[in-house]
């Protein structure tokens, strides 16, 4: 587990992966059965419970970088990590108003638009490099060519999307994430979540438009 077994040498804590499953699933159950203030009040800082949110957390989070970002694994790794320790010093600053997948997917965000902009200064830098990572075609042998090359026109279309299109679409179509929820990460009304989420479908609908027009 990439990021455990950092955080074990960190905190001097063994915590068999079997126990962070258990709580993982009991945070799960948390967030649909409780209040905000009585799943608050069980996650208290400690190792133990930083384990078992990652256990739950970790993939999801992992991927939605890798989606913003499209670096190397290792970087997306670096930048989860990132993520979780920020979640672990801030745990008892999340209000309970949101779920906790997404206080955490909203810390993620922040993260990756951090590191952006200290990797790419200057107009346009970041921009053209944030860029979803959909699965490599190569590693599909039994993918058809055409697939393939819809793929790689649905990857075109995403980066040519605005960061903030891009993003909201990624959460909406590809995570089914609630407007509101969406609206909590980005930090944007629900209005203009809506707006995005509509304005980017159309490009996307245009864009494909355009190849699918041109294929014979």
């Amino acid at each position: 587990m990439w990021f455990a077994a950092k955080t074990r040498r960190s905190h001097s804590v063994d915590v068999p992966e079997e126990r962070e499953l258990d709580q993982a699933q009991s945070i799960g159950a948390a967030e649909k059965g409780r209040t905000g203030d009585e799943v608050r009040s069980a996650l208290t800082p400690d190792a133990e419970v930083f384990h078992a949110i990652f256990s739950r957390y970790g993939r999801p989070v992992l991927a939605f970088i890798r989606h913003l970002l499209g670096e190397d694994r290792a970087r997306a790794e670096d930048l989860a990590q990132e993520t979780f320790v920020r979640a672990y010093r801030k745990l008892q600053t999340w209000r309970g108003d949101a779920e906790l997948s997404t206080w955490i997917f909203g810390i993620a965000r922040n993260v990756v638009r951090e590191a952006v902009k200290e990797k790419y200064k200057g107009p346009g830098g970041a921009e053209s490099r944030l860029r979803p990572d959909l699965e490599d075609p190569r590693n599909r042998p039994d993918e058809s060519i055409i697939a393939e090359e819809v793929r790689r026109e649905i990857r075109k279309a995403l980066q040519s999307l605005s960061e903030d299109h891009r993003q909201v679409f990624v959460l909406r179509m590809f995570y089914k994430m609630k407007y509101g929820d969406i609206a909590r990460v980005t930090g944007k009304s629900l209005a203009k979540i809506k707006t995005d989420v509509h304005r980017a479908r159309l490009e996307m609908r245009r864009k494909l438009q355009v190849y699918l027009e041109k294929v014979p």
